[in-house]
């Protein structure tokens, strides 16, 4: 089971567009998923269309009990193979900006819940046998407290979201040193998958500028595909659908990059070895 981090340390960029997306490719391609929406927001688990459930992420994060994960999971209205660990606001509650090693190893506790569940988790869950998930995502909020921190102490690969402006430049320099901080903390397993830019415009200065400033800072790390800014995303996720079946020209633009992000997922799954660590960019200047 890969678990995987959407996260920015600059809310608007589109990190929740970006987790949602992977899911959709996830479930095209018939790999067993579950998204935890871990921000307070909840707009993963209300874009997915879940159903109610006894629980939420919070009570989890309370107490990471095998029934309390099964109160919290739901299937998502998208389709068979996927499944939401649904957010709640009362999550904030959990997001302190000092938390304890306790607090922070919650998170991947419930997850490690998952494996040999045994059949305990109920009907709905998206696999049969000891692992039910292939694929984990977590969705982060735009913040380092608590809660993205659990994300990163539970994640094996982070792709780290922005937009081509100056101000999330700088908030990707953040969210790599954030991944590096965990990875020396106390999760040697932890990567950052790669960069990933959202909502460029053709032909637009600023953000061809910005896109080369990211590639000079991260080099390789910044991934090849780049997100569209397309109307289609919002409707797609104002109507609780994939992007994927969302059939216009810009969702398709859109829903290809997000197949070739799940193929960078799924290959870093097969080579998780400590000897494929990255560097540190140099600092923002």
């Amino acid at each position: 089971m890969l678990v995987v981090a959407t996260l920015s340390l600059k809310g608007g960029v589109g990190k929740t567009t970006v987790a949602l997306g992977l899911a959709g490719a996830a479930l095209q391609h018939d790999v067993r998923t579950l998204v935890v929406d871990l921000d307070p927001q909840a707009n993963s688990t209300i874009a997915l269309d879940t159903a109610p459930t006894t629980a939420t992420v919070a009570d989890v994060l309370d107490e990471p009990r095998r029934s309390v994960l099964h109160g919290a999971i739901a299937r998502s209205g998208w389709g068979d193979g996927l499944d939401v660990l649904v957010g709640a606001e009362q999550t904030e509650r959990h997001n302190h900006p000092d938390p304890s090693p306790k607090q922070l190893d919650q998170l991947r506790r419930a997850l490690q819940r998952l494996v040999h569940a045994d059949g305990l988790l109920g009907d709905h869950m998206a696999g049969e046998g000891d692992d039910p998930y292939q694929l984990v995502i977590i969705d982060c909020p735009p913040s380092l407290g608590q809660l993205t921190r659990s994300a990163l102490a539970a994640a094996h690969r982070a792709v780290l979201v922005t937009d081509p402006t100056m101000f999330a430049v700088a908030g990707v320099q953040r969210a790599f040193d954030a991944v590096q901080t965990e990875r020396q903390r106390g999760n040697p397993d932890l990567q950052p998958l790669g960069v990933l830019i959202n909502r460029v415009r053709p032909r637009n200065t600023e953000h061809e500028f910005r896109i080369s400033e990211l590639r000079e800072m991260f080099g390789p790390l910044v991934l090849t595909g780049v997100l569209p800014d397309r109307s289609a995303i919002q409707q797609a996720q104002g109507a609780c659908m994939p992007i994927q079946r969302w059939d216009t020209p810009g969702a398709r633009e859109a829903s290809a990059v997000f197949t070739l992000l799940l193929g960078r997922v799924l290959r870093s799954d097969r080579r998780r070895d400590p000897a494929d660590a990255v560097t540190a960019p140099p600092t923002t200047r």
